[in-house]
């Protein structure tokens, strides 16, 4: 196969995979937010303490990360069928890595809120501040590069989704390679596209980490942030009287 001949193919295949690693980003990162955020929060000492609703949520959440992204697509093929009319093409292939992903961000936006100072927390809690408050002024801010950390890495695990995706009709780069480099011997188009890959890959992990370094510095942070508690406010301590002299 000549260049000619790859060229509308890897660029019908490139469009293809950005079409669906951006939407289902896109929807990992607006579900799996608030998700992680409220697995903090309805922890044990938390300011939303709730043990069921942390027990719901966690074991959702666990589910949806133990699960084979290939298996995730034969389970949700009515879901996607009855979302977009059909379970063949990028466009199906978004609803399973959108709710695949959904989980797998959540957990790394849970990890990224335990890592905020638990002292800006009693400090705006000390102020009157409200549990949104602390939120959106607080844990979000402050989790800020981690939480840019947290999408590179969902990015990059989606694209290796959308590459199984591939093997099942779900189009983009993975079905190219699968229908020319794998079942049509053609091993050059095969090797190109893993090249892409791993290009385009390598990119978005220096993009992500600049992101984060820079947001890093620009909230004036010298080191890794303590870990965090969620603790509710504590009454003051009383002083010992029978030291006074």
């Amino acid at each position: 196969m000549t260049w000619s001949e790859m060229q509308p193919l890897l660029e019908q295949a490139c469009t293809e995979t950005l079409i669906m690693v951006g939407w289902s980003t896109l929807i990992a990162v607006v579900g799996g937010l608030p998700l992680g955020i409220l697995l903090v929060l309805t922890d044990q000492g938390g300011l939303l303490q709730n043990t069921l609703v942390n027990k719901v949520i966690g074991q959702i959440v666990n589910i949806g990360r133990s699960l084979p992204f290939i298996i995730l697509m034969v389970a949700l093929m009515n879901f996607t069928r009855w979302v977009t009319g059909t379970t063949i093409g990028s466009e199906a292939a978004i609803v399973p890595l959108a709710i695949g992903g959904i989980p797998f961000f959540a957990r790394l936006v849970e990890t990224a809120v335990r890592e905020v100072d638990h002292g800006l927390v009693e400090a705006v809690q000390a102020m009157g501040g409200n549990t949104w408050t602390i939120v959106r002024k607080v844990l979000v801010p402050e989790a800020l590069p981690s939480l840019i950390a947290s999408t590179t890495t969902t990015v990059i695990a989606l694209i290796g989704y959308s590459a199984m995706a591939g093997t099942v009709g779900g189009g983009g780069l993975g079905d190219l390679a699968v229908r020319y480099g794998y079942q049509r011997f053609e091993t050059g188009l095969m090797w190109i596209t893993v090249a892409i890959l791993a290009v385009v890959i390598s990119l978005i992990q220096f993009a992500g980490d600049y992101a984060a370094r820079a947001q890093h510095r620009r909230g004036g942070r010298s080191g890794p942030s303590p870990r965090l508690r969620l603790l509710k406010g504590k009454e003051p301590a009383t002083a010992d009287v029978g030291k006074v002299a």
